[in-house]
């Protein structure tokens, strides 16, 4: 099992967080995922049957951007 808190851009409303949900709702392997307005997602994923980036792509995929590093 891996955690990971990443940050998103596109994420400006409840709606926003309900989409993202739905987005990561279809990867078998999320454990957990939760979103905060400010565009922080905690993820929990079983990486033998999900990897990480799959899960960026299926959120790239629902408008959701990684930001930057800072």
């Amino acid at each position: 099992m891996r955690s990971e808190t990443i940050q998103v851009s596109g994420i400006r409303c409840e709606r926003c967080v309900m989409r993202l949900g739905a987005a990561l709702r279809g990867l078998d392997g999320i454990e957990a995922a939760n979103a905060t307005l400010m565009g922080d997602v905690m993820l929990a994923w079983d990486e033998q049957r999900v990897g990480r980036d799959e899960i960026v792509a299926a959120l790239d995929r629902a408008g959701f951007r990684l930001r930057a590093a800072a």
